[in-house]
């Protein structure tokens, strides 16, 4: 027999209806937790509270023994609870889109892997951030941080970090050392950048005669179109209409930005003009559309695997098409920092390829471009990428058919170690990846 497929409600809890659930979902306009959730505290490992309107949480929370993942997003906190803290079992929090403007060192859970904290007030974090020792990822876009908690030096195992659309002035250096971060976007700070405006096409709203949607984002949505111009022959394109909201990467229009200065590479969808006279003045990209034997490398990190990205089970390469996919994915990285511009989200739910091996690098959400004020941070930004290309890279090996190739093994060694300014360079990393050899090239 199946599962209960039916959506959770307040009456259906209440009613005793979800004994033994797992997983709570609940978005039915609450002004105050349920206390019936408590009946749950034997199964309950998921509680999701998002789009409500609680501004206060038990005091008694950990009575949910098993408790490992809270999401209260888009409700009216205004200071992270801290009977969240007390919760011996929890390793995700999410409360973005809320209102708060306080962050005690109390609401900080032993065993804290994933905090989410996107599009709030907050001006500082305590410094007990920094004795969070499990964290991985660290979502802090839209708030109003002018500064970072030097404490966080000792999170050595902070993977990925989001700080863009605050008030820093500058990235510190302890920062960009730490041993395992790979994913880092900070654009749309006040601090200097070698962001320059690039000349680009504009394209009349009047000449694109919108299709079906293609697909939608947390920035955006994607578009099929015909592009008819008087000058030139028409076209199918994809356009994407940018939202103007803070994500959970920054702002969808520093993304717009970066696609445009990233200018033309084979590896990267082309940017074929920006969108102008938009009745609504909304703003957009119109690009080269993508072939439907092209598709998702991966899917997005699950909960359960935080920061990696989760392959289909029947994923599996020749080395020929392993090695064509990371040579294409190394040599837009590598032209991209050329640009001064890091990608900041180099994954491969990123990526979009064919059974060829050709790739192409998406999703700009997370980019930023490299800060002028302290030139020598520009190696560490390259190589906090690297490391993020040599996870990439693992993968790929993990998924070839079984032959043993060392030579990949120690590249990817090399990508990843903690030794920041020990890992090669994308110029690098490009030049041993082409003198590979496999069977099948």
């Amino acid at each position: 027999m199946g599962g209960d497929n039916r959506p959770h409600t307040l009456e259906r809890l209440r009613a005793g209806k979800l004994t033994g659930i797992k997983r709570l979902d609940l978005s039915c306009g609450l002004v105050e937790f349920p206390p019936e959730i408590f009946d749950l505290a034997d199964s309950l490992e998921v509680l999701n509270l998002t789009g409500n309107l609680l501004s206060s949480l038990p005091a008694d929370l950990s009575r949910l023994k098993n408790l490992r993942v809270l999401f209260c997003s888009e409700n009216q906190f205004t200071e992270l609870p801290a009977c969240i803290g007390q919760c011996s079992q929890l390793q995700i929090v999410g409360f973005k889109a809320n209102q708060i403007q306080h962050v005690p060192a109390a609401a900080l859970p032993p065993l804290l892997r994933w905090l989410i904290l996107t599009d709030n007030r907050i001006e500082t974090l305590p410094d007990a951030l920094g004795d969070c020792s499990a964290l991985q990822k660290l979502m802090l876009a839209g708030n109003q941080l002018q500064q970072l908690p030097a404490s966080l030096a000792r999170c050595t195992q902070l993977e990925l970090l989001r700080i863009s659309a605050n008030r820093l002035t500058a990235l510190p250096d302890w920062l960009l050392a730490l041993p395992a971060l790979a994913w880092l976007a900070y654009a749309g700070n006040p601090l200097p950048t070698h962001h320059a405006e690039t000349p680009i096409r504009q394209i009349a709203w009047s000449h694109l005669q919108v299709q079906q949607q293609l697909g939608e984002g947390a920035s955006g949505v994607i578009q099929q179109a015909l592009w008819q111009a008087p000058e030139r022959q028409e076209a199918c394109v994809a356009i994407k209409l940018y939202k103007g909201s803070i994500t959970s990467d920054g702002s969808p229009l520093n993304e717009m930005a970066a696609c445009i200065a990233a200018g033309a590479h084979p590896n990267l969808i082309a940017v074929e003009g920006q969108i102008a006279e938009h009745p609504h003045g909304q703003v957009g990209l119109v690009m080269q559309l993508i072939a439907p034997s092209h598709g998702n490398l991966a899917g997005p990190p699950s909960l359960e695997s935080c920061t990696r990205d989760v392959y289909s089970a029947e994923t599996a390469f020749s080395l020929g098409t392993a090695l064509r996919l990371a040579r294409g994915i190394a040599s837009v990285a590598e032209h991209l920092h050329a640009c001064r511009l890091s990608h900041g989200d180099l994954y491969g739910h990123n990526i979009l390829w064919n059974s060829n091996g050709d790739c192409l690098l998406g999703d700009f959400g997370a980019a930023s471009f490299y800060p002028t004020e302290n030139p020598e941070q520009s190696g560490l930004l390259e190589r906090i990428e690297v490391r993020a290309f040599g996870i990439l890279l693992g993968e790929l090996i993990e998924r070839c058919e079984p032959i043993e190739i060392a030579e990949w093994r120690e590249l990817h060694v090399r990508c990843i170690q903690p030794d920041v300014l020990a890992r090669p360079s994308f110029v690098e990393v490009s030049r041993v990846l082409t003198a590979f050899e496999t069977p099948d090239t």
